[in-house]
């Protein structure tokens, strides 16, 4: 859902906000990171937590989101991807924090801008870029990556069952002619689009797509092991995630302090972990919550406090 408000673009109503700030445990005048910045929803509500020596440092790497920037003194918002939340944190004299929330969805307001190529509702340039600066787009995976490769990424990014079939159809198609647009990738693979779910099937695809071209899971990797450095001792780390690799990477990471294996353990047999997990199952929303905004309805909210 997009809300205009004045001068600015909330691109949409922010999942599980209250949740979220609950989770958080603010302290009014504590540093805290919203590392998925978009239209602001969540960093506005924070804000107003927030007392006069507070601070809030927000990331994104989208350019729409910059319009959505907060006037605000103790607010900066840095135009980055937040795999570099250390370095950014450190050039801003920031070491240690009081609490990160990451919103790992694509927003509405990129799923809605049509040009944009996230979504399969309207036939445009197969793009997909988070960052506009990057050179790898969706056209550029379809059209130059191995068949292997593409196997590889419509399997594991987006758990497609025929993935194998569906990459030898692209890179036999894409002999005829480079695949440019989302009706022409929709026309390649709608013999085997299974009948009834075209609409999953699709979204799949494109899902798959969109982690690869914005390397997402490698990002939020990189980010998960640098909040440890940047927490303070009973920080929090709150995450909210919106598809089954993201909510396992997430999960492994606040329980064991690693994405693989079992958890480390000293000499003593004492476990080696930077985080005690708050929740031991994900949050998921409300009822009444799940009524009026449906991007709700796959979100899963993990809380980690940082270890004393």
């Amino acid at each position: 859902m997009e809300v205009k408000m004045a001068n600015e673009i909330v691109y949409h109503v922010p999942v599980m906000l209250q949740e979220c700030m609950d989770a958080l445990a603010i302290k009014p005048d504590g540093v805290y990171v919203d590392v998925t910045f978009g239209g602001g929803g969540h960093s506005r509500e924070l804000l107003k937590r927030l007392g006069p020596k507070g601070r809030l440092i927000a990331f994104d790497q989208d350019p729409d989101a910059v319009r959505n920037a907060i006037d605000d003194e103790r607010f900066t918002l840095v135009h980055q991807n937040f795999k570099f939340l250390k370095n950014n944190l450190r050039l801003l004299g920031i070491k240690e924090v009081d609490g990160i929330l990451a919103d790992l969805g694509v927003s509405s307001h990129q799923f809605d801008s049509p040009g944009r190529g996230f979504s399969i509702r309207f036939d445009a340039d197969l793009d997909m870029r988070m960052d506009q600066i990057s050179d790898l787009d969706a056209k550029r995976v379809l059209n130059t990556y191995a068949e292997e490769d593409l196997h590889r990424i419509f399997g594991m990014y987006g758990e497609i069952q025929n993935a194998k079939t569906l990459a030898k159809t692209i890179v036999t198609a894409r002999l005829n002619g480079s695949i440019e647009t989302v009706e022409q990738l929709k026309e390649v693979v709608k013999r085997h689009v299974p009948r009834g779910k075209e609409h999953k099937y699709h979204a799949q695809l494109f899902q798959a797509l969109r982690i690869e071209v914005n390397q997402e899971l490698e990002a939020l990797q990189d980010f998960l092991e640098q909040t440890v450095a940047v927490l303070k001792p009973e920080a929090r780390l709150v995450v909210m995630s919106y598809h089954s690799l993201e909510d396992r990477l997430v999960k492994n990471f606040m329980q064991k302090g690693k994405f693989k294996g079992e958890v480390e353990k000293d000499f003593f047999g004492n476990e080696i972990k930077p985080f005690k997990v708050i929740s031991r199952k994900a949050i998921t929303a409300g009822k009444e919550e799940l009524e009026v905004n449906n991007r709700s309805r796959s979100a899963k909210l993990r809380i980690a406090e940082k270890m004393a």
